[in-house]
């Protein structure tokens, strides 16, 4: 998905008008850590989901794999320019690109640098961060465990998704288009996936049922 990004920076791309940012003040402070604000609100629920319901969080992890895989693919069909107007990689060099996502695959020049920000300036359609919290939240809705009498997760995860979506918007890090658009094709690209799903975990169930009958037996 990184180098699909990487691939549209060098192209020429407009600023577009956007009501709610227009309404909304930036704050420098959480466009600089946005990645941080992230990954806080994203990793313990993830590993949460992860301790609670392996089966769930492993579909969460491969249907969240495929739709980066199409957000690199949106990403240049829309071909959306910077938030804040600064279209400072228009016609970047290959060299410019191998460095920039080189460091971007670099979890430590990731965490670390500005790498992040500095090499995708245009990577919008659809929010990724909005993507990922909302995904979760899905499949955190859905999990189950022995170890808990009550599914707190789910809240958890929702509120922790709405928190990110708040830090995009206020960071101005998306247009709002960017968060509708992750939430429409989340879903859709979800329920598509659990769909599909649905008779294998069915077959599934009904085996280890039947395995167990003749367990007793």
């Amino acid at each position: 998905m990184v180098a699909l990004a990487l691939l549209n920076e060098p192209r020429p791309a407009p600023t577009l008008p956007d009501l709610v940012l227009d309404a909304v003040p930036r704050s420098d402070w959480i466009l600089q850590h946005n990645y941080h604000l992230w990954l806080a609100a994203y990793l313990p629920v993830a590993l949460w989901l992860l301790a609670r319901d392996r089966a769930a969080f492993l579909r969460f992890l491969w249907i969240g794999g495929w739709l980066s895989l199409l957000r690199g693919l949106t990403i240049p069909l829309t071909g959306f320019g910077p938030v804040d107007g600064r279209d400072c990689n228009a016609g970047a060099s290959g060299a410019t690109l191998w460095h920039a996502w080189v460091a971007i695959v670099n979890p430590v020049t990731a965490l670390l640098t500005d790498a992040p920000h500095l090499g995708l300036t245009k990577d919008l359609f659809f929010s990724g961060h909005v993507s990922s919290t909302f995904l979760l939240w899905l499949y955190c809705r859905r999990a189950h465990g022995a170890q808990a009498p009550a599914n707190y997760l789910a809240p958890v995860a929702l509120a922790a998704h709405l928190f990110v979506t708040a830090t995009v918007l206020l960071g101005h890090v998306h247009y709002t288009v960017d968060v509708v658009g992750a939430w429409a094709v989340t879903l859709a690209v979800y329920a598509l996936a659990e769909r599909r799903a649905a008779p294998v975990r069915v077959r599934r169930r009904r085996d280890r049922v039947e395995s167990a009958d003749h367990g007793h037996e």
